[in-house]
């Protein structure tokens, strides 16, 4: 797997899964750069050797100098389910507002969201509904991406670092008997699928079971089936939510990603 060293931004840099990202960014020794609302808060949370840039999701017209000449875009945005950091104006509008803020860029996007995200039937249904919506987007962007669905965090035993890809999205109870794993290595996943030509295109769910952790995770990336060009959803995913009776707001989005993407190519 390539190492090459890159310019990456990481949003949602001071959550408890974007701190890990952050570090583990500059560890592989990339330039590293990490969009805070608070700057004297995040100082306190990251590394010295991290880039801040003072923006917020919710508000677009800050995102540009944010987003700007970067490679590597990793996105680990987490509302709190409030009325200033819903699902929809957090999760979903956040990373519709970093796309629209690349202006013809075309970085590597590394997008996590949840194992489970797909499922109808869940105590969890608003949030999951609006990060499925987000991976839409991404999709439909046109940039090479890579889309992460870990599981539940740091409940896995000392001895499961065996890290396993799946797809499909068929572990839907809502519990970690859909699959566990640790922080630490959710970011190592997210930091490793920036640099590795295996993972462009892939979504998958991302658990621990029993045993040692990887090693170059290239392999496990490669092995993985593609998302069907131009399917808003993932491979083997359930076709359980048609575009045709999204919100107008969402089909509008997605035709303005679309949009954004064919000028892209152009």
């Amino acid at each position: 797997m390539t190492t090459a060293s890159m310019h990456v931004l990481v949003v949602g840099a001071t959550g408890s899964i974007g701190r890990l990202v952050v570090a583990e960014s500059i560890a592989r020794g990339h330039t590293t750069r990490a969009l805070v609302r608070d700057a004297g808060k995040a100082a306190r949370l990251l590394p010295a050797e991290a880039q801040l840039t003072v923006a917020d999701v919710k508000r677009p017209e800050t995102l540009p100098t944010a987003v700007a000449d970067v490679d590597g875009i990793v996105l680990t945005l987490g509302s709190d389910s409030t009325s200033h950091s819903s699902p929809e104006s957090v999760d979903y509008a956040g990373v519709c507002n970093i796309l629209a803020a690349l202006h013809g860029q075309k970085p590597r996007i590394v997008l996590m969201t949840s194992i489970g995200v797909t499922t109808r039937s869940s105590a969890y249904n608003h949030l999951l509904e609006w990060k499925r919506r987000s991976e839409r987007l991404v999709r439909a962007s046109g940039l090479p991406y890579t889309i992460v669905r870990p599981g539940w965090f740091d409940m896995n035993g000392p001895d499961e670092h065996h890290v396993v890809f799946l797809q499909g999205d068929t572990r839907r109870s809502g519990s970690p008997a859909d699959g566990v794993i640790a922080r630490v290595q959710i970011a190592q996943v997210l930091v490793a699928a920036l640099t590795a030509p295996q993972a462009v295109g892939r979504t998958f769910e991302l658990v621990a079971e029993q045993g040692p952790g990887p090693g170059d995770m290239g392999p496990l990336f490669a092995a993985l089936d593609q998302d069907a060009p131009g399917a808003l959803d993932a491979v083997r995913d359930e076709a359980n939510m048609p575009l045709v009776q999204e919100p107008k707001r969402v089909r509008d989005d997605l035709d303005a990603v679309k949009t954004a993407g064919r000028a892209r190519i152009r």
